[in-house]
């Protein structure tokens, strides 16, 4: 049975709206478990938010899903080859990451991969997971400020059905330890 309460028009990067029934998180209910999902990618300042949500996935009894989302928009040249590519190169990503939350936190993380737009898939995962309590991201650490996505989710996070975490990257695995 899914339970649903309200309902809510989320607004996606280039102005595209998509409409959802907003589905009750059952995170704690009996059965199931709270999910820290976390969007990885190959950016340095990744690494500090798997670590936050191994810490705190350990803490609070979590799961930590990691995604990888690939953007598939390749226009003319949408060769099958580079796909095929782009997967294997996210499974890599993956299989790094999987180890950095095992060394972290002794948890065996869910992983994840889709293709497309960013955060449309982060919405579709959040939507079809009633599990996932806590989207974790890092922030950009470059003088120019944090990535396109982190932006675009901080302009439209009021409309997600789960808190957003956004770990500063300047913050040391101790510091980490402590706000986990």
């Amino acid at each position: 049975m899914v339970l649903t309460r309200g309902s809510t028009d989320v607004a996606l990067p280039g102005g595209a709206k998509r409409t959802n029934e907003r589905r009750l998180r059952r995170s704690y209910e009996a059965g199931h478990h709270p999910k820290l999902l976390v969007l990885v990618d190959e950016g340095p300042d990744c690494d500090k938010a798997v670590y936050y949500a191994a810490r705190r996935a350990a803490r609070i009894g979590a799961i930590v899903t990691l995604l990888r989302v690939i953007d598939t928009d390749y226009g003319e040249i949408g060769w099958l080859t580079i796909t095929d590519l782009m997967r294997s190169e996210a499974q890599e990503l993956l299989a790094k990451y999987v180890q950095r939350v095992q060394d972290v936190a002794i948890l065996s993380p869910e992983t994840l991969v889709r293709e497309g737009d960013p955060a449309q898939q982060i919405l579709n995962v959040i939507q079809d997971d009633e599990d996932i309590a806590i989207l974790v991201l890092a922030a950009g650490s470059t003088e120019i400020g944090p990535s396109a996505l982190v932006s675009s989710l901080a302009r439209t996070a009021g409309t997600y059905p789960i808190p957003i975490v956004i770990v500063p990257t300047h913050l040391s695995e101790r510091e980490l330890d402590g706000l986990s």
